[in-house]
């Protein structure tokens, strides 16, 4: 079949050098297919794209406040209102993403994203616009409604296109996309605005990829699922009904530690992200440092991602990866504390600002896939989805906390800022944020234990169980030596028990990271 990977005879199970991972697939007769990488592509596109324009108004905060006549709060909230809408839509998002489909979910999502840009870019074109502000909260807005069905998305994608052995890689590409935008967004944001008149520019370069992406994701995706699961835990997938998968997250402690952690976590670089050139204006860093902070921030996280989820994928050390990453996450929010509070500290604070990004970004797609790992088979949509939407709600409390802790205070020689407003003091806003990146560590640090329920489910199914999802392939693969079966009416009991197994303790053999 045109665009697929067949796993027969001669195959990646036959090649010297071969993984085990990939001799195990071809053993189990499952199949790839070459057009999963068009759907990581387009994905990764959107991905990137929201983010660019959810933080594209921060890096200049101060030049579009005085371009369209509004207070910094007013900025602020443009950038806030991504954590507000996804808390009540970020529910139907996951149904959407389980129950509709992936294909639904992206293309909605593109649509959603390319109409939010164009409202962006109205008030303009045309200069009689009154009040520029509602049609830069409704391109907002709908921005933020295409981000619910966006990251909630790459543990989906990963989990029903791509095999066991490249999971975590494919996850890692899909989620770091989101950051990868906000990059763009500090770098292209202040280079593209040296004045007032710059806004409309900027507000235009935006709308190109989120029209590339909306046009990829209409023409180039056609379907939710591959014929053929690429592994036993994607037969498996979104198992069990959406709310009984509501039901079962609630009463897993192991999710329940990791989701308010980790989502504490997403507040935290939410924050960190949308205020970092207010941060440092007062003490006298001009905008374009505080993008290049922000620039290697992102940079430094996504390299982290790469080789994290490389080894991830080989060694299934999720939790140990995690558990570290959050520690080293924690010191370096307490010196972004300390450093951020000093003027004349520019390489300080770009040393800083990379080890905050290289411990604390690249474990974010190793911690989704523990969180589909420790609640199994409940589907990928609810266990990701759930995570970001208590980190949209922790980041708005955490936004809302920093800035109401601000106090003006009188204007000291050496600060950028050019709102028009006093300074603001932000000393007890950074050192409650290390606090609670610190308390978050501890907590998951002590308390998070898991068994990799998913991992367990394709280490006990038999061979002869999981060659049962391709006999209704209209064009298999080439024929292969049989496996020893059982009896035919053994074949779904026993599979029903694999499934069965990862919800409650098992006997034989510990599944790898299990307690």
């Amino acid at each position: 079949m045109a665009g697929t990977t067949g796993h027969g005879p001669g195959t990646a199970g036959d090649r010297p050098g071969a993984t085990p991972a990939q001799s195990l697939s071809a053993l189990r007769g499952y199949r790839v297919y070459a057009r999963r990488w068009v759907f990581l592509l387009v994905l990764s596109l959107l991905s990137c794209s929201n983010a660019t324009l959810w933080l594209s108004f921060a890096p200049v905060a101060d030049t579009v406040a005085k371009r369209f006549s509004l207070s910094i709060k007013q900025i602020n909230w443009l950038t806030l209102v991504y954590l507000v809408v996804s808390i009540p839509f970020g529910v139907a998002a996951i149904w959407v993403l389980d129950s509709v489909g992936l294909r639904v979910a992206t293309v909605l999502g593109a649509w959603l994203n390319f109409l939010g840009s164009v409202f962006r870019a109205l008030p303009c074109m045309d200069l009689s616009f009154r009040t520029p502000f509602a049609f830069l909260m409704a391109g907002q807005s709908l921005c933020a409604l295409a981000q619910t069905l966006v990251v909630f998305s790459p543990a989906k994608l990963a989990a029903v296109w791509f095999p066991e052995h490249q999971r975590a890689t494919a996850n890692m590409i899909a989620t770091m996309s989101n950051p990868l935008g906000i990059l763009l967004a500090n770098v292209l944001s202040p280079a593209l605005v040296q004045e007032e008149d710059d806004i409309p520019l900027m507000l235009g370069v935006y709308v190109i990829p989120a029209g590339v992406a909306c046009l990829l994701a209409t023409a180039c995706l056609w379907e939710n699922v591959p014929p053929t699961p690429p592994s036993a835990a994607a037969a498996s997938s979104t198992s069990v009904k959406f709310l009984d998968g509501l039901k079962l997250l609630m009463r897993n402690k192991a999710y329940i530690i990791l989701a308010l952690c980790f989502g504490a976590s997403i507040g935290i670089f939410s924050s960190f992200t949308a205020l970092l050139e207010q941060i440092l204006c007062v003490k006298g860093y001009s905008n374009d440092f505080a993008g290049l902070c922000g620039a290697l921030f992102i940079m430094c996280g996504f390299l982290g991602a790469l080789g994290l989820g490389l080894y991830v994928d080989r060694t299934k050390h999720f939790t140990e990866a995690t558990k570290i990453g959050f520690c080293l996450t924690s010191l370096a929010c307490v010196a972004f504390a300390v450093v951020s509070q000093l003027p004349g500290q520019t390489i300080w604070l770009a040393v800083v600002c990379s080890l905050f990004g290289l411990f604390g970004l690249s474990i974010a797609p190793i911690t989704v896939e523990l969180a589909v790992e420790c609640s199994f088979p409940v589907g990928e949509g609810i266990a990701t989805g759930l995570v970001f939407v208590l980190g949209q709600i922790e980041g708005m409390l955490i936004m809302v906390v920093l800035t109401a802790l601000t106090v003006h205070r009188a204007e000291p020689s050496f600060s950028t800022c050019q709102h028009g407003e006093a300074p603001l003091d932000w000393t007890a806003s950074v050192l409650l944020m290390a606090s609670l990146c610190a308390v978050c560590s501890c907590v998951f640090v002590i308390f998070f234990h898991t068994p990799y329920r998913r991992v367990q489910l394709e280490a006990s199914a038999s061979p002869s169980i999981q060659e049962d999802y391709v006999q209704g392939d209209t064009n298999p693969s080439p024929p292969r030596q049989p496996h020893p079966e059982p009896p035919a009416p053994h074949r779904q009991p026993a599979l029903l028990a694999s499934v069965e197994c990862v919800s409650r303790p098992c006997s034989g053999p510990a599944a790898p990271g299990e307690p």
